[in-house]
């Protein structure tokens, strides 16, 4: 991938980022939703895939205390397969445990297969369920935790 770069993401770049959204996710957040984030919640933390000046990626981040939290990742659906969110998802792990996060957790459909399998390559284990979370279609979620610091 020619010029990928993985940087913090700033309010001018809601626009390129929710293209990723609504192209990702069926009940997608909104501008506004992204604006309150990044300008008014002092815990989050949000990163963007960049390649050629295009923002292709992108993932959030909630640091409170020793909890991390991520909120969101997506790539563009014609970029999956090239290990994007392999290197975002390691990426954000990296910002987490500079955050001083001790666990990182998340939550994941029932059905995301792919993403399930994702966070497992880098130690995250089902903690639990949700149920009825999403509320497109009432699916269930897997809360997956790791603890970033290597103990159990």
């Amino acid at each position: 991938m020619a010029n990928l770069v993985i940087r913090p993401m700033k309010v001018t770049d809601i626009d390129q980022v929710m293209e990723v959204e609504t192209a990702t996710f069926a009940t997608p957040w909104t501008v506004d939703i992204f604006q309150q984030e990044m300008v008014d919640n002092q815990f989050a933390h949000y990163f963007v895939v960049v390649i050629d000046d295009k923002i292709v990626g992108y993932a959030g981040l909630w640091g409170i205390a020793d909890d991390a939290q991520i909120t969101n990742i997506a790539i563009l659906p014609g970029y999956r397969g090239n290990k994007l969110g392999e290197k975002l998802f390691q990426y954000v792990m990296m910002q987490a445990v500079r955050l001083g996060g001790q666990r990182l957790s998340l939550e994941v459909r029932t059905s995301n297969l792919v993403a399930q399998h994702l966070y497992r390559k880098f130690g995250l284990v089902p903690g639990g369920i949700r149920k009825n979370y999403y509320v497109d279609n009432q699916e269930d979620a897997i809360v997956m935790w790791v603890n970033l610091n290597g103990k159990r």
